[in-house]
C-alpha cells in the first residue's frame, strides 16, 4: 500500500509537469473507485489552472481556482505522468490532461479515490477525510522541540500496543507498516509495548526515529513491495535499506540476534527481541 513516502515521491514527481498549467481534458474510464468519481469532473476541472499540489497524510490535494481535487492512491494506485500518444493500460481509471502532459490514475483494486472539495463547502483541513489526521512529521508542529512532548501527550493512558497506536495516524501521520517497524527498531522500542508506557525520553527518541526513517524512505523513492512505482514508472528502493522489516530469521544488524516476526492487527511486524524493549 502506498504510504506517506510513496505519496510524497509521487507529488514531487508530478509537480514539475503540471503545476501552473490549465486542465485541457478529463476522461473517466472507470469511476467505480472507493467512492464514485464525480460524474461532472470534466465540468469541475476543465479550463481551470492548477496552482499547487499539497500532501496531507496520504492524500494529494490539487489546488484549483475554486477548490481542491483530492486523490488517494488506495492499496495499489499509481499516479503516472504520460504523453497523449501513450497507450492506456488495463487498469487506468481517470485521466486529466494538461496540454502535452497527462496524469493517469492506475488502480487495479479500485481502492483509490478522486474527489472534489469546493471552497464554498469549507476549508480543506475540515474535510471529513482530512480533519482527524495527526500532525505532519515534517511540519513545525512536529519540530525537534515539539515532537517528543506531542507523542508523549497523545500516548498517555493508551493501552493499545505502540505499533497499532502509530499506525492509527491520529498522533502523527505517515508511519505505515514498514516505516513503523523500522522506526520502533531505531528507537529501541518493542512493538507490543503499551503506548501509555512511552516515557518522555523514549518519545523524543521515537520522534527522531520516525523523521529519520521517513526522510530516508523519501530519498530512496519509497518502498516497492508489489505494485508501487513513481510518476515516471520507476520502483522505490527503500526495501534495500530496511533494518528489520522483511528480515525474519536474519541476524540483527546491531546484535546478531535473529529477527522475529509477529502479526498485529493482521499486519506483519518485525523486530529484534534484544535491541527493542518493552
Amino acid at each position: 500500500m502506498p504510504e506517506l513516502p510513496e505519496v510524497e515521491v509521487t507529488k514531487q514527481g508530478v509537480e514539475p509537469h503540471v503545476v501552473g498549467k490549465t486542465v485541457t481534458s478529463v476522461a473517466i474510464y472507470d469511476g467505480r473507485l472507493r467512492w464514485p468519481v464525480p460524474e461532472n469532473l470534466n465540468k469541475l476541472l476543465l479550463g481551470k489552472k492548477l496552482t499547487q499540489i499539497k500532501r496531507r497524510g496520504k492524500y494529494l490535494l490539487f489546488r484549483m481556482e475554486d477548490g481542491y481535487l483530492l486523490i488517494h492512491l488506495g492499496m495499489t494506485g499509481v499516479l503516472r505522468v504520460a504523453n497523449p500518444k501513450d497507450e492506456l493500460k488495463k487498469h487506468d481509471r481517470v485521466e486529466i490532461g494538461f496540454g502535452k502532459k497527462l496524469l493517469r490514475l492506475h488502480d487495479p483494486r479500485k481502492f483509490g479515490a478522486v474527489l472534489w472539495a469546493a471552497d464554498e463547502d469549507g476549508e480543506i483541513e475540515r474535510h471529513p477525510l482530512i480533519a482527524k489526521l495527526g500532525v505532519e512529521p515534517f511540519s513545525d508542529d512536529f519540530s525537534d522541540e515539539k515532537a517528543g512532548p506531542h507523542l508523549f501527550a497523545h500516548a498517555k493512558g493508551r493501552q493499545i500496543s505502540i505499533k497499532q497506536w502509530l499506525l492509527a495516524g491520529q498522533a502523527v501521520v505517515g508511519v505505515g507498516n514498514i516505516y513503523c517497524s523500522e522506526s520502533l527498531f531505531l528507537a529501541g522500542i518493542h512493538p507490543e509495548m503499551p503506548a501509555g508506557k512511552l516515557s518522555k525520553p523514549r518519545a523524543s527518541m521515537l520522534a527522531s526515529a520516525i523523521k529519520d526513517t521517513l526522510s530516508r524512505a523519501i530519498k530512496a523513492g519509497g518502498s516497492t513491495l508489489k505494485d508501487f512505482v513513481n510518476s515516471d514508472g520507476n520502483p522505490g528502493h527503500f526495501m534495500l535499506q530496511t533494518k528489520v522489516y522483511d528480515r525474519f530469521g536474519l541476524p540483527c544488524l546491531k546484535c546478531k540476534t535473529p529477527i522475529k516476526q509477529i502479526v498485529q492487527g493482521q499486519r506483519s511486524t518485525y523486530f529484534c527481541s534484544k535491541c527493542q524493549k518493552k
